[in-house]
C-alpha cells in the first residue's frame, strides 16, 4: 500500500501557523513580483476567487471583502515543507517528495505496525498537525494512481481527512465519484479524447481492456496507468534519503534533466550592471540547486526578456547558451559563464523584465568526464571543499552570508547591501520566522 500526503492550501496553511488570528478568515497568497492568485484559503475560495487570477484585477474584490494578502515567501514555505517531511519520515520506511507539498509514502510490508490504516492515516495526520501546524489530507491505496485518487476524494471529508482504498470494490467505487479528467496521468488532450469516445469517469476508463489503453494512451504508459488503476504498481519509487539523525539529505527524485533559476524584476532595467548583479544572483542560486542533487552541468543558457505584451523588432525572450569545458557545480565558474552569455544577449537602451538561468547537460558530481587540460584534480578538491563551506555557513545563517562580489551589489553607508534594484514587488512578504536570525517570530 502507498498513501499520498498533501498539505491543505500550503502556502496559506503556512501563513497561518504563525498568524493563527486569520484563521476562519480570507487569505491569499501571490505569485512572484506580486502578479497572481497562486494559494486561496477555502473562505477565499467561497468568494469566487481562481487560481491564476491577476491581483490587480481582483484587487477591488479582496478590499471589499477584507481578504489578507500575503507576497510569496519561499524560504518560510521550503523551511515548512521539510518540517512535514520530517515527520512523515517517521510513519513509513520510504518518502518520495512529490512536490513542496505532497509526498508519497511507502507502507508496503506495514502490515504487523499499522493493521488499521485508517486509524494510522489518522494518527499521522494529527501528529502533522500537532507538530509544525499544517493541516494535511491522507490517500491511501494499493497504488501510487490510486493513492492520489484517495487523497483527491480525501479533501471532501472534512472530518477526517482520510481515506483508504483497501478493496477492489472501495476502488471501484472511487474511480466512478472521480471525472476522467481527473486521474492522474490523463492530461487535457487525452481527456477530450476520452470525453468524445462518451468515456467519462476513472471507473469508464478502469474497465476498458488493457490493450484498448497501450493502443490509445500512448502505449507503454497507457499499460501502465491501466495497471495502476486495477491495484498494480507500476511507477518508479523515488525515496528520499535520510541521515541518522532524521535530516533529509536528498529531496527525491533524482532524474533532473536541468536546473532553473527566472525571476520577474519589479521594474524594467537596461542597465548592464544591474543585469549583471541579477544574472550573477541567479547563477549562484541554480549553483546551490545542483550541488544539493549533487549534479554538474555541461551547458549555462541565460535567459533576457522583455514586456512581451508590446511590439518589438525581435522576439520578447532571447537566450545565450555557454558550453563548459567540463561539467562543474562551482557558482565561480557557472557565474563567469552566465556572464560572458550575458553579454552576448544585452543591447543598450533596451529594457528588460526579467532574467533567469538554466543549467542543462547534467551529470552526477562524482562521475564528471574531465577534459586533457582539466585543473588538476588537487585543484577540484578545493574548489568542491569551498563549495562546501560556502553552502554550510549559508544554510547555518539562513541567508546568503558568503557571496561573490557580483551577486552582491550596492552596499549603504553602514556596509549592508541593500535590496537589489531588480528585485521583484513583495509589499505584503510575512517575515522568513524559521530562517533568518533577524526576521525570529516575537510573542508578545
Amino acid at each position: 500500500m502507498y498513501a499520498l500526503v498533501d498539505c491543505n492550501n500550503f502556502y496559506v496553511s503556512c501563513e497561518r501557523v504563525f498568524a493563527p488570528q486569520l484563521e476562519g478568515r480570507p487569505v491569499v497568497v501571490l505569485s512572484n513580483n506580486d502578479g497572481c492568485l497562486i494559494s486561496r484559503s477555502d473562505e477565499a475560495k467561497a468568494l469566487g476567487l481562481k487560481m491564476g487570477e491577476p491581483y490587480h484585477l481582483v484587487r477591488p474584490l479582496l478590499e471589499q471583502h477584507q481578504v489578507r494578502v500575503f507576497s510569496s515567501n519561499y524560504a518560510l514555505y521550503g523551511d515548512m515543507s521539510r518540517r512535514v517531511v520530517q515527520v512523515l519520515g517517521t510513519f513509513a520506511a520510504g518518502v518520495e517528495v512529490y512536490s513542496i507539498d505532497e509526498a508519497f509514502l511507502d507502507f508496503r510490508g506495514m502490515n504487523l505496525l499499522a493493521p488499521d490504516l485508517m486509524k494510522y492515516g489518522r494518527e499521522l495526520r494529527e501528529t502533522v498537525i500537532k507538530h509544525t501546524g499544517i493541516p494535511v489530507c491522507v490517500g491511501i491505496g494499493p497504488t501510487k494512481t490510486l493513492a492520489k485518487l484517495a487523497n483527491r476524494l480525501a479533501r471532501r471529508q472534512r472530518t477526517t481527512g482520510v481515506l483508504v482504498l483497501a478493496t477492489p470494490a472501495e476502488c471501484e467505487a472511487a474511480l466512478a465519484q472521480t471525472a476522467v479528467a481527473d486521474v492522474w496521468g490523463i492530461g487535457r488532450r487525452y481527456a477530450r479524447k476520452l470525453l468524445e469516445m462518451n468515456i467519462d469517469t476513472g471507473a469508464a476508463l478502469a474497465a476498458l481492456p488493457e490493450p484498448w489503453l497501450r493502443r490509445h494512451l500512448g502505449g507503454v504508459v497507457g499499460q501502465r496507468l491501466w495497471r495502476e488503476l486495477h491495484g498494480q504498481p507500476c511507477l518508479d519509487w523515488n525515496p528520499a534519503e535520510w541521515d541518522d539523525d532524521g535530516t533529509q539529505l536528498s529531496p527525491g527524485p533524482a532524474s533532473r534533466h536541468s536546473v532553473t533559476c527566472t525571476r520577474s524584476f519589479g521594474r524594467p532595467q537596461h542597465e548592464a550592471a544591474v543585469l549583471a548583479e541579477a544574472v550573477a544572483t541567479f547563477a549562484a542560486k541554480a549553483a546551490v540547486k545542483l550541488r544539493r542533487h549533487g549534479l554538474a552541468a555541461h551547458l549555462v543558457t541565460v535567459i533576457l526578456g522583455t514586456d512581451r505584451y508590446v511590439p518589438t523588432a525581435g522576439p520578447a525572450t532571447r537566450t545565450a547558451v555557454v558550453n563548459l569545458p567540463d561539467a562543474t557545480s562551482d557558482t565561480a565558474v557557472l557565474t563567469q559563464a552566465a556572464l560572458r552569455g550575458l553579454r552576448q544577449l544585452a543591447r543598450p537602451g533596451v529594457a528588460y523584465h526579467r532574467a533567469g538561468i538554466l543549467l542543462s547537460g547534467l551529470e552526477p558530481m562524482g562521475q564528471v568526464q574531465l577534459g586533457l587540460f582539466s585543473a588538476p584534480a588537487a585543484d577540484q578538491q578545493r574548489r568542491q571543499q569551498l563549495m562546501t563551506t560556502l553552502d554550510a555557513l549559508n544554510n547555518r545563517y539562513g541567508r546568503p552570508l558568503v557571496q561573490l562580489a557580483a551577486a552582491v551589489g550596492v552596499k549603504s553607508s553602514a556596509g549592508q547591501p541593500l535590496a537589489p534594484a531588480w528585485v521583484g514587488r513583495s509589499a505584503h512578504r510575512s517575515p522568513r520566522y524559521t530562517t533568518g536570525w533577524n526576521e525570529l517570530w516575537t510573542v508578545h
